[in-house]
């Protein structure tokens, strides 16, 4: 029987345990590629993964700029609105003296109108540049460009800058929204809007009579002049009382001497 040779397969034989191990190295290459992609993705997921929502101005926001838009229209014939945007222009809230919802541009309810337009941009935490908001104040045509752009200037006497909203979009386009109707009538685009009226009603009773008010600022220093004026009468008393022994003994001291 012929011996087997080291290293070398029996004759007529094939060998298989290259191929082996070379299918083995491909499979742990592989798996090794699998997960180390995938490690890198999940990174990459979760560094962006920062909150680019452009918020919308609250209910209750919202709720209380359209009736004082609608007042200040009623008065001054102007129609007032707010259009706050994201970057790609996607519409995120659009409200008027006619309602929640309801655009002044190209209404045919609000043929003088004036609308302040917000554009905020939000970027991701793996972005290296930073969050920005465009603020612009818009017209129709028969409003002046360097009317609406002192108008757009005065905001900022209320501190609507772009940073107020990048920070607050919501709450600052309401802001300025409602700060429109006196910016207008500064700019001489319309009279200032009438002051709102409480209506009558029953007399207010007085208010009772809350005293003197000089005992309620001096009970202090009074307080202080009642304790000395004390002071000063039991000194006084123990003084005089001092006082009167000693005038009782000296005559009889005398007396006894004299005898």
């Amino acid at each position: 029987m012929a011996a087997d040779h080291p290293g070398r397969g029996r004759p007529g034989k094939p060998t298989v345990k290259g191929s082996s191990s070379a299918a083995a190295g491909w499979i742990v290459g592989l798996v090794t590629v699998v997960v180390v992609g995938g490690c890198i993705g999940i990174g990459v997921l979760n560094g962006d993964s920062g909150d680019t929502t452009v918020p919308a101005p609250a209910a209750d926001e919202r709720a209380d700029t359209v009736p004082i838009l609608a007042q200040a229209a009623t008065s001054q014939g102007i129609c007032y609105g707010w259009r706050l945007e994201s970057y790609y222009g996607s519409v995120v809230s659009v409200g008027s003296n006619l309602g929640d919802g309801v655009a002044v541009v190209d209404n045919p309810a609000c043929p003088r109108w004036v609308e302040v337009a917000a554009e905020v941009r939000y970027t991701s935490e793996s972005s290296e540049s930073s969050d920005s908001a465009t603020v612009d104040v818009t017209g129709s045509t028969d409003i002046d460009r360097a009317d609406l752009y002192a108008v757009e200037n005065g905001l900022q006497r209320f501190g609507l800058d772009d940073d107020a909203f990048v920070d607050d979009p919501g709450w600052a386009v309401c802001r300025a929204a409602v700060a429109l109707p006196l910016l207008v009538a500064e700019a001489g685009l319309a009279e200032p809007a009438a002051a709102p009226t409480a209506a009558p009603g029953a007399p207010v009773a007085p208010l009772p009579d809350a005293g003197s008010d000089f005992w309620r600022d001096r009970w202090g220093w009074l307080l202080a002049a009642a304790g000395l004026l004390l002071v000063t009468a039991l000194l006084f008393t123990v003084g005089f009382v001092q006082r009167s022994r000693q005038r009782t003994r000296t005559p009889a001291g005398r007396t006894r001497g004299k005898a």
